[in-house]
């Protein structure tokens, strides 16, 4: 299996339930770094607080696993430091987008030279099912028993705003895809993010009627619709459907680029 020399045995079992899809995010990332042929030393992970934030722990590479909602600063700090590592951040929807929210705008707006793969379970998974800033709206939690009433952010939108040069949405049941926009995101020079919609059967799922992960897995199939496969017209009036493909690939200098042309200046 592609990947599986990066995982460390005396790590696993994971803590992970059975059905969860961060599994399947992680080997996605491990194929992408495999594919690519990058070795041990090549890559340092950082990650936050949360089941996903757990991924890094269970492969060779140098990791740092940090506080909650900070991983982008600290992976920010790396890449300054050693700017030939690839940084690439694991992190989840609301460690990157509620408590590590300010932190990831500017991040995006710097255009740090970082990958960050954003596990989107819509909850919070490891703390107990409450609702998280991409949890949708009028969808149950922990903390939303009769439905989430508040707005969720789409973080493609979002960072498209503030200045990331490549962003990505992809669902664990398309694969392939996915590895494919994680291998453009670690070779992008720039802040690049992509978005995993990954599965939580145990609390987004049992307390949303999916209560298994095929029925996770099968509604991804149904609601995610690749934009560049639809017109303008039919994804302006989608309902629940969530749009997927990448949202921007730009060639713009990144904060590294312009901190070496400045050195020279000098």
């Amino acid at each position: 299996m592609k990947g599986e020399k990066f995982i460390n045995p005396s790590r696993i079992p994971s803590i992970w339930c059975p059905g969860c899809g961060n599994g399947i995010i992680l080997h996605s990332v491990l194929t992408a770094v495999e594919e690519l042929n990058y070795s041990k030393e090549d890559i340092i992970f950082v990650s936050g607080i949360g089941c996903s934030s757990r991924s890094s722990t269970y492969t060779v590479f140098d990791n740092i696993h940090t506080l909650h909602g900070r991983a982008i600063p600290i992976a920010t700090a790396v890449k300054l430091v050693r700017p030939e590592k690839k940084v690439i951040v694991m992190t989840g929807d609301g460690d990157s987008l509620a408590i590590g929210g300010n932190h990831i705008i500017h991040a995006a707006r710097r255009n740090i030279d970082l990958t960050v793969i954003i596990f989107n379970n819509s909850i919070y998974g490891m703390t107990g099912g409450q609702f998280s800033p991409l949890t949708p709206s009028g969808k149950r939690a922990t903390t939303s028993q009769f439905g989430n009433i508040e707005n969720q952010f789409d973080a493609m939108k979002l960072l498209k705003g503030a200045g990331a040069t490549y962003l990505a949405r992809i669902g664990t049941y398309f694969f392939t895809q996915m590895t494919k926009y994680i291998k453009t995101a670690l070779q992008h020079d720039g802040f690049g993010v992509v978005e995993a919609i990954t599965q939580c059967p145990v609390y987004y799922g049992r307390l949303n009627k999916m209560a298994t992960p095929s029925d996770m897995l099968l509604w991804q199939k149904d609601n995610l619709v690749f934009k560049d496969r639809i017109s303008q017209e039919k994804q302006e009036g989608m309902d629940e459907k969530l749009l997927i493909g990448e949202f921007a690939n730009e060639n713009t200098p990144s904060y590294l680029q312009k901190r070496k042309a400045l050195l020279e200046r000098i």
